[in-house]
């Protein structure tokens, strides 16, 4: 079996979902400059992938 996914699967997939850039940043506690950021680039909505691809957030240590 390979470990490759099938582009039937990608299209069906969770990934290609279209979300809100505001409901994401929300969801996923990024910023108000990096929701700016992202809307600049995509818009006011992205696929879920493009916006877990491109989304920074500064890492959060304990």
């Amino acid at each position: 079996m390979s470990s490759l996914m099938k582009i039937e699967e990608v299209v069906e997939s969770k990934l290609r979902e279209v979300w809100s850039v505001e409901d994401f940043a929300r969801r996923h506690r990024i910023c108000k400059e990096e929701e700016a950021r992202l809307k600049k680039l995509f818009g006011d909505f992205a696929t879920k992938q493009e916006l877990l691809s491109n989304a920074q957030r500064p890492p959060q240590f304990r």
